[in-house]
């Protein structure tokens, strides 16, 4: 895919949605830290939730760790995986306290190191928290990145750096928050909706129709 086609790609989804931003409930960082550790494997709806009973009660790394895990499992307890999140989450808040004065680092290696945060969540918080030009790479970015053609890579940090790499700078920023909802909501792993996508005529993926969904499902890498 040229340059050119990339541009009027992201222009098209800027044009649509101007300021796109995650669809977790949130209001600081930390906030945004638990929200994206819950959201594993977990709808947003199901987070959003869980968080807007939790955070009322406990929304700092002191009080949710004061909180307990039993007392944070009722609260999470709708969520999948829900024992495993919950006992990252008290022991992150732990670290915050004790190594971070109770702040969400702004920094990978740091965050990379708190219990239940891998790259992807890393990235979330550096660009949705903190402004960074991040891309983070989760199944939706994954597949529409190799189907449409926007670069083509067979682990989620190849996708990353080829995003990086390719995507305009003047994007970046919400590259990552455009390609997440549109992978969502139109181009769907079994079905894309080819008939209503906004970049259809730019998208250089082979099977796209609107008539044949069967086809459509199994070509998507």
């Amino acid at each position: 895919m040229n340059r050119d086609k990339r541009i009027e790609i992201f222009s098209r989804l800027r044009a649509a949605d101007p300021h796109p931003t995650t669809e977790l409930e949130y209001h600081t960082p930390f906030e945004l830290l638990v929200a994206v550790i819950l959201s594993a494997q977990a709808t947003d709806k199901s987070v959003n939730r869980a968080t807007a009973k939790l955070f009322p009660v406990a929304n700092t790394p002191r009080a949710i760790a004061d909180l307990g895990l039993d007392k944070l499992i009722e609260y999470v307890k709708t969520i999948g995986l829900f024992n495993n999140k919950a006992r990252n989450i008290i022991e992150t808040c732990r670290i915050l306290v004790q190594q971070h004065g109770g702040e969400v680092p702004r920094d990978r290696a740091a965050l990379e190191a708190l219990p239940g945060v891998g790259r992807k969540t890393a990235n979330v918080i550096l660009n949705t928290a903190f402004g960074e030009p991040t891309i983070a790479v989760d199944t939706h970015i994954f597949r529409l990145a190799n189907r449409i053609g926007l670069t083509r890579g067979k682990t989620p940090l190849a996708v990353e750096k080829g995003l990086l790499r390719t995507t305009p700078s003047e994007f970046l920023h919400d590259a990552h928050h455009w390609l997440i909802l549109h992978g969502r909501y139109v181009c769907k792993a079994r079905r894309p909706e080819c008939e209503r996508c906004i970049i259809a005529d730019l998208c250089e993926f082979r099977g796209k129709t609107a008539s044949q969904p069967a086809q459509l499902a199994l070509q998507d890498p």
